[in-house]
Formats: structure tokens, C-alpha cells, sequence
């Protein structure tokens, strides 16, 4: 049985743990301690070896050598159940709830609570959930269907079930991809609670401002290897970067290549259902990279998928180009060359089991078919192609898009759209879940689109991003503008007044 460690002991102990695969080493002889009641934050690109680490904890995935140490508990290897029997509990960042479920029976599932019959105790079940729900600051009940819940909230039940078990290491994988600002700032006081109890946080996170605020210390992955580490008098923005990829990255301001072009896009008095009293005007130009910004819940996304065509507008008037345009389907805005990149890749941007040569043909399969019959050679061509000039990281373009990481799936998106001539690319929150690297290469892509004369909006709940990546910045309110902001007027504070009507 595992044995409480003193506090000035190691409570994990990773010791030279290896993965290798035919032709690939995912981890090199990686080692780490994690103390009790420390936040330990875990940083490195995609394909650094986070993920291999982490499935090796969680019993996922045997190691190819090396020892984890719990508690002074030594193991060759975890399985699933000794993982969580041995009390390490995981908040993943690809949300696993089952829509057709409450809340309460999310929560506890395969840990049901019986009564002394053995049948289901549903009103117990609620009852240990609601302080559950309260210690991550939800607003929904224990018996509320999950299918009705957003992201954002989604993501709140996931952190919420991981701290339903006796939990001494809790393992969160990009906690707050989907969260509001406030939403952050109370998950920031459940690690502070965790960390109190003296229990251990593995924070992995892509948004370094996070991790400068919350960690105590940082260890860094590069290439499968143990790139160096951070105590908290080191952890800042630059030293992470460095620590990630080996060098500093350049400023996310890329300035533009010409002056402001002709209006592409504009909006005229447009209402959307989310909002119906409110309504939306609103001009993009050519050469020019429009951000939107606003709270959750502020209608950025209807109205995105509005222009889209997923809902049609219930009233005023849309012009592309000059000329009217009101797409009653995405078949018809595409038609037009609107596309959009949306906020959930995974569920709505890609088939995550068919291959990347597929994903990136199938909006537009006339133009590789030849008398209805679709040329396998030409949509592996057309994959070729956008796997050059994006730099998609796969082998094989025939690989499902399941198997790539966030940054090289969102490329894959892109390449869909991109093969395409487009006019107009709305992205809603295109970096969601994607290191550093990554983005960068996602920024440099968004200014060379604009540069093309495409007309670029960027829908972000990133400060960091709306501030750095924007010429021109809309700020969104319960369905209408609240301001627009030029590059010389932009600042945090600035963004979040407009956003909550402070005067």
C-alpha cells in the first residue's frame, strides 16, 4: 500500500522513462520529480513527448524502460486502474463526457453510487456532486444533460470529475482552453485549494501567462528529451520560450505588407437568433487582420457562423465584395469563397478518421473528379501540395488527421481552404491547443493571406493573441459592437472595458 511521503520527500518520481517506437524515440530517458502540493508545469511543443509522458502515467502506454515512483510505491509500469488507485487523476483537454448523460452521471461513472439494493442512488449521486460543481465555480446542476452544456462548461465538469477522486497528483492538460477570463481566475484559486491540501498539480498548458501565474516550477520537453528546468524566480515568458524550442521567438506583430485595400466584407444592421435584439455593422478590408473580441457569450461565433451560413440572419444586410451576398447554407458560402475554421476542430472541421488527403479535398470534390468519379491521384496531389507550402508535419498525406497534432490538424484545415481560392476566412479561435511554435507559424500564415488580399477575422479569447496578431480589433457585447480599437489604442484594459460596458 502507498505510504503518505514526508513533505520535504518527492511525491512522483519519473526516473529515465523511454518510449520507443519502430523508427521513432517519443521519449529519451526523461526524469522528473513532483513534490507534494507543488504545481509543476509541464511545457514543450507539440510532439515534444508531453502527451507519451502522460499516457505512461495514466497506464495508457507502457514504457519502453525506466521506473515511476508513488509514494515510494516503485512500479515498472502503471495500468489504468493502478494509475488511479494510486491517485493520479487527469483533466484532459479533449473533453470526455457522454452527451446522452447528466451532469451527476458523468461524474461518477463506473463509480456509481448503489443503495443497499445494488440499484443506482440517483439522489445521492447528486448530492456528492454539487460541492464538486461549487469547488470549480459552475453555474449548472448536478442534473442538467451534458448535451445542453457548453465548452466552456463541458470543460468545468471534466476538472470537477477529476477531483472527484482521492486524488494526490491531479494531471490537467490544457484546463483552460475553453474557459472565460473569470472562469480561469477560479480555476487559478482550485490549484491554489489543491495545493493546500497538499496535493500535487502537472499543469500543461500552451498559454505561458498561465503557467508564469500558477507554477512553482517548470520542466521543459524538446524532442522527446528533457530540455531543462525553471524554479519560480526564472519562470518568464522568454525563458519558457527558450526552454521549448531552443531559441526566442520574434514579436507576434507582423506588420502588414501594404496599405488597407478595398472592403471585402460588410455588414449592415445584421441580427442573429443568439441575440436578436442586438444588431451588427461592421466593414473588413483587404490587406487587414480583424480581430474580435468579447466574453463568452457575446455572440462572436453566432455571428460568425451566420456569414457562414449555419444560421441564417434574421435580418439586415450582408455584401461581399460590394455586392449582396446571404448564404443560406455553408454549401453556399463556400460557393462564394467565405470559409470559416472553426473554434472545435475536432468535431466540426475535420473527419478525424479518414486521411489528410481526404479532409483536404472534400469541401471542393468536383474539382478533383473526373464524370462523377473522384481521382485518387489528384486529391494525394492537391494534399502534397498543402503539405509543402503549409509545412504539415506527417510522413504520408494518406494518415488519418487523427494521428497529427493540434497545430498540424488546424494546417490541415487550412490546406482544405486554402486549395480553394478563398475571399474571405473567418478563424474562431485558431490557436486553441497549439504550442508556441505552432502559432507562430499559424500568425505568419493569417498576415500572408491578408497580404494576398484575402479578408481575414480572427475570432480569440486570447489577449495575448487579439493584441499581438491584430491590425483592427472588434469588440463584441451581448450581440452588438462595442468598440473598435486601432493598433495605437490597443491594451488589455481597453479590450476588457469594451467587453463588460465598464465606463
Amino acid at each position: 500500500m502507498p505510504t503518505d511521503a514526508a513533505p520535504n520527500e518527492p511525491l512522483l518520481i519519473l526516473e529515465n522513462i523511454s518510449k520507443v517506437y519502430p523508427g521513432v524515440i517519443a521519449l529519451g530517458g526523461v526524469s522528473m520529480r513532483v513534490m507534494r502540493g507543488e504545481v509543476l508545469a509541464l511545457i514543450g511543443e507539440n510532439g515534444a513527448g508531453k502527451s507519451t509522458l502522460m499516457k505512461i502515467l495514466g497506464g495508457v502506454t507502457e514504457p519502453s524502460s525506466g521506473k515511476i515512483v508513488i509514494d515510494n510505491v516503485e512500479y515498472d509500469r502503471l495500468s489504468v486502474s493502478e494509475s488511479q488507485r494510486a491517485g493520479i487523476a487527469f483533466v484532459h483537454q479533449e473533453l470526455n463526457v457522454f452527451d446522452n448523460l447528466d451532469v451527476a452521471g458523468n461524474m461518477f461513472l463506473g463509480r456509481e453510487i448503489r443503495n443497499r439494493l445494488g440499484l443506482l442512488d440517483i439522489e445521492a449521486t447528486r448530492e456528492a456532486t454539487r460541492p464538486l460543481l461549487a469547488k470549480v465555480g459552475a453555474r449548472f446542476s448536478p442534473d442538467t444533460p451534458v448535451e445542453s452544456l457548453s465548452l466552456a462548461e463541458r470543460q468545468q465538469l471534466e476538472i470537477a470529475k477529476a477531483l472527484s477522486i482521492d486524488a494526490r497528483v491531479v494531471i490537467m492538460d490544457e484546463p483552460t482552453s475553453s474557459l472565460t477570463m473569470s472562469e480561469t481566475r477560479t480555476l487559478m484559486q482550485v490549484i491554489a485549494d489543491l495545493k493546500a491540501q497538499g496535493i500535487a498539480v502537472i499543469y500543461i498548458s500552451h498559454r505561458l501567462g498561465e503557467v508564469e501565474e500558477c507554477a512553482d516550477r517548470v520542466v521543459g520537453l524538446r524532442d522527446g528529451q528533457f530540455a531543462g528546468d525553471l524554479v519560480k524566480g526564472e519562470i518568464t515568458h522568454d525563458a519558457m520560450i527558450r526552454l521549448m524550442i531552443g531559441r526566442d521567438l520574434k514579436s507576434l506583430f507582423i506588420p502588414p505588407a501594404r496599405p488597407v485595400g478595398e472592403m471585402i466584407l460588410s455588414l449592415r444592421n445584421v441580427r442573429v437568433a443568439a441575440n436578436p435584439a442586438a444588431s451588427v455593422s461592421l466593414d473588413v478590408y483587404s490587406g487587414e487582420i480583424v480581430g474580435v473580441a468579447g466574453l463568452v457569450g457575446a455572440g462572436r461565433t453566432e455571428l460568425a457562423e451566420t456569414i457562414f451560413g449555419v444560421v441564417p440572419p434574421l435580418a439586415g444586410e450582408i455584401r461581399l465584395d460590394g455586392k449582396p451576398m446571404m448564404a443560406r447554407s455553408p454549401r453556399q458560402a463556400i460557393a462564394s469563397g467565405i470559409y470559416l475554421v472553426p473554434e472545435d476542430r475536432k468535431r466540426t472541421g475535420l473527419l478525424l478518421e479518414s486521411a489528410i488527403c481526404e479532409n483536404i479535398s472534400l469541401a471542393d470534390l468536383k474539382s478533383v473528379s473526373l464524370r462523377g468519379i473522384v481521382s485518387r491521384a489528384s486529391i494525394e496531389a492537391r494534399a502534397e501540395s498543402q503539405r509543402n507550402s503549409l509545412g504539415i508535419k506527417a510522413a504520408d498525406v494518406r494518415r488519418n488527421a487523427a494521428e497529427l497534432s493540434g497545430g498540424n490538424q488546424q494546417k490541415v484545415v487550412l490546406g482544405k481552404w486554402l486549395s480553394m481560392k478563398p475571399r474571405l476566412i473567418i478563424f474562431d479561435e485558431p490557436t486553441r491547443g497549439i504550442d508556441v511554435g505552432a502559432k507562430s507559424e499559424i500568425y505568419t500564415l493569417l498576415r500572408a493571406l491578408a497580404d494576398a488580399g484575402v479578408g481575414v477575422v480572427m475570432i480569440s479569447s486570447d489577449m495575448e493573441e487579439i493584441i499581438g496578431v491584430s491590425d483592427r480589433i472588434l469588440v463584441l457585447r451581448e450581440g452588438r459592437i462595442a468598440g473598435a480599437l486601432s493598433r495605437p489604442d490597443f491594451s488589455e484594459h481597453n479590450v476588457l472595458k469594451l467587453a463588460v460596458g465598464a465606463n
